[in-house]
């Protein structure tokens, strides 16, 4: 199945170049988050207004076989622009290693938010401090489980 589409780059730069380079190496070189030497998966998504295909390197938090996608944002306020394509459509992509595989996404809450949230502040612990600005203004950290397509 996959996702098909006009890939359009992010406007970011660092996130472009770290997705060119980690897709074209096989996930051998860029990744890691930035300089702090945490691995990195690379998640394909639709953009549910323009319909084009989105790629974004996430913290890798994996359990078992499936993986958190945590929509953090650094804390900030608001979501990130990533978050509306996973509540548009519950299918992805996800790159760990050479090829892309395909997952379902489901959004938590509750006590199952909570432990999957924890797995993502052992790999990051930042993640804890997001969590904290973004409850002062307002806003709680959305958390989804990807499960590999097909369980």
């Amino acid at each position: 199945m996959g996702i098909e589409g006009e890939y359009e780059p992010s406007t970011w730069d660092w996130v472009a170049e770290q997705v060119e380079e980690y897709e074209a190496s096989g996930g051998a070189k860029a990744n890691t988050l930035m300089d702090t030497g945490i691995p990195i998966i690379v998640m394909t998504t639709v953009g549910h207004r323009s319909g084009k295909v989105r790629k974004v390197p996430l913290m890798r938090v994996e359990h078992e076989g499936e993986y958190a996608i945590i929509a953090s944002k650094g804390g900030m306020p608001h979501h990130p622009g990533w978050y509306y394509n996973l509540l548009a459509r519950d299918q992805v992509m996800i790159q760990d290693g050479p090829e892309p595989q395909e997952f379902r996404i489901r959004e938590l809450s509750g006590d199952e938010r909570d432990a999957w949230y924890a797995r993502g502040e052992a790999v990051y612990p930042p993640y804890r401090d997001y969590a904290v600005s973004a409850s002062a203004a307002g806003r709680t950290i959305p958390v989804f489980v990807a499960s590999p397509a097909g369980h």
